[in-house]
């Protein structure tokens, strides 16, 4: 089963949070806690945080034990940018942007429902193939 979290408007831009979050894509999520504690970034306080709400999710909506549960998907987004500005010499107007970013972390528990059996497609409803003429022949000229 899938557990998702979103966290929206962190005042960091996506390329600092993107660095984090290729640290911990994949791995199991207590691991990815106990790795996130030990790095010195912003980014990576930001994504413990996300990763703790993810994990409560999982144990309190749905009853899931943390123990099994895995990073599936880890995305960062651009968020608004804060406009701000600053007067500079001979008149001139010096632009501040102050970017954000939303992260969204999905967690599965590994333990999916059956899926249902693709039915195979017969003859008769199968698409014809299509084959292409390919020729040597040069555009304009004859």
């Amino acid at each position: 089963m899938k557990v998702a979290a979103n966290i929206k408007y962190l005042k960091i831009s996506a390329q600092k949070l993107r660095i984090g979050a290729d640290m911990v894509r994949g791995k199991r999520a207590l691991d990815a806690q106990e790795l996130l504690l030990n790095m010195p970034q912003k980014s990576a306080r930001m994504i413990a945080a996300g990763l703790k709400s993810a994990i409560a999710n999982a144990e309190n909506n749905y009853s899931l034990n943390s123990t099994t549960l895995q990073i599936d998907e880890i995305r960062v987004d651009q968020g608004p940018k804060l406009k701000r500005g600053r007067p500079r010499a001979r008149g001139a107007y010096g632009k501040i942007e102050h970017p954000m970013a939303h992260l969204r972390i999905v967690l599965d528990s590994g333990k999916d429902q059956p899926k249902a059996e693709v039915k195979q497609p017969t003859k008769s409803e199968a698409k014809p193939k299509v084959t292409t003429k390919i020729t040597n022949k040069k555009r304009g000229l004859k």
